[in-house]
């Protein structure tokens, strides 16, 4: 071999490129794969540093790069390899032969996707200078969108929605149907993992309807959205998500479907039904909450609230802890006029003052109707109206954000009920009285 090289060195730069192809040709068609890889290193290693020339070493090193397929090398620990050591050669002078290093980089990473080494390959990828390079902004979507899945894959969520944000500022660009479908999954994907679960919930449903994908993808799409819709926070908003959801016939099939069914029927979840749903969570679905100081104060046992047996818990420590909480919540409202503090509290396994903590902070999120009586120590729960279940449940056309002045004219109603109840029962009772001689009345003097 390095007699070859030194006679290749003698010619004009005309015919070098042709010579250094004739002599790439030989080392894959008749030598043995035993020797490839060191022919390969002393090859490329003269074209670097032995000033054979830019033109011929890049025309050398782009047919190298299609040469190095599993048909040529069917080892694929040989050709990462080769790779590698290709690459460490050329990284003095990457400047000079950038597109081909970039070629180099594209074949590694593919092979550290087949090995499963998501990570590495994803830091591969992210290795190539894509601004540099003379690539269509189409392309460059294409890198950015296989970064995000890679890093998904690895659940590195932070470092995908920084690519993920790149390839957004890109997605017009392409009309390609598999592209789009791939962006629109890492999106859903993203929001799960950031828990925006409605978000990601109403992308996983839309995404399992595409005929294109395969129909295990959109089972687990549609399982996924039903997970999300579990997790996100009650109200108006998720009801929406879970009335689509119990409506696709499809879900009846999924093993969440118990849970999927009493969450849109406002049934209470029991902690049986909670511990079978949990082991289908991800991790990033089980992630720990912390409260916040004020929330801890106003959480603690005072000394009337102490019961024996009862909770000592000052809130939820899970996402899905937090969820099924407030589900409970807003299911209690649908089952009493009003509630203790403690009577919510044992319901939920919490302490008095978190059950009022989390109905407060539901009420004035304007996902629970009702108001709070903290000298009784009660939560009054509204009366749901008609508009209102039309806008949760069946996905009414009126803006369930819209906010209205509250007049208390309800409670106002009420009260004037009661007391003309009360006037008529003691009227009564004297017309029975009188009548049985009981009670005389006195003659009134003109």
């Amino acid at each position: 071999m390095d007699q070859k090289l030194a006679q290749l060195s003698t010619l004009n730069q005309k015919d070098k490129g042709t010579a250094y192809l004739s002599l790439l040709s030989n080392i894959f068609t008749s030598q043995g794969s035993s020797n490839i890889a060191h022919d390969l290193h002393v090859l490329v290693d003269h074209l670097i540093n032995q000033d054979a020339g830019i033109i011929a070493g890049r025309q050398v090193l782009t047919e190298l790069v299609k040469s190095l397929t599993s048909a040529t090398i069917p080892d694929r620990e040989r050709r990462k390899a080769i790779v590698e050591d290709i690459l460490s050669i050329i990284q003095l002078r990457a400047t000079s032969y950038e597109e081909q290093v970039n070629l180099l980089k594209f074949e590694l990473a593919d092979i550290l996707e087949s090995e499963e080494d998501w990570s590495g390959a994803a830091r591969v990828l992210r290795g190539i200078n894509l601004e540099a390079s003379q690539r269509t902004d189409e392309e460059k979507l294409r890198v950015y969108i296989r970064i995000v899945r890679l890093l998904l894959e690895e659940e590195d969520s932070v470092q995908a929605e920084t690519y993920y944000n790149r390839a957004t500022s890109l997605i017009h660009s392409t009309g390609d149907r598999e592209t789009l479908l791939t962006y629109k999954l890492c999106q859903a994907r993203i929001s799960d993992y950031a828990r925006k679960f409605l978000e990601a919930a109403s992308r996983y449903h839309e995404l399992s309807f595409v005929g294109e994908i395969d129909e295990d993808e959109r089972k687990y799409m549609l399982s996924a959205a039903v997970t999300c819709a579990v997790l996100a926070p009650a109200g108006p908003n998720r009801s929406r998500i879970l009335s689509s959801l119990y409506r696709d016939e499809r879900t009846a099939e999924l093993p969440t479907y118990n849970i999927l069914s009493k969450m849109f029927l406002d049934h209470i979840l029991r902690p049986i039904e909670v511990k079978e749903f949990e082991k289908t969570l991800k991790p990033h679905q089980l992630a720990k909450i912390a409260l916040s100081a004020n929330d801890r104060l106003s959480s603690t046992l005072e000394d009337g609230d102490f019961v024996e047996g009862a909770s000592t818990r000052t809130g939820p420590t899970t996402v899905l802890d937090r969820a099924v909480m407030e589900h409970n919540v807003l299911a209690s409202s649908r089952i009493y006029n009003n509630i203790t503090f403690g009577g919510l509290g044992a319901l939920l396994d919490l302490t008095p003052g978190a059950a009022e903590t989390m109905a407060r902070k539901m009420i004035e999120q304007g996902r629970l109707k009702g108001h709070i009586d903290q000298v009784n120590k009660l939560i009054w729960f509204e009366a749901r109206r008609e508009e209102d279940d039309a806008q949760g449940k069946a996905g009414g056309l009126g803006d369930v954000n819209q906010d209205s002045e509250d007049t208390g004219s309800l409670f106002t109603k009420r009260w004037d009920k009661q007391i003309r109840m009360t006037a008529a029962h003691v009227e009564t009772l004297v017309q029975h009285l009188t009548e049985s001689g009981l009670v005389r009345t006195a003659a009134v003097e003109v």
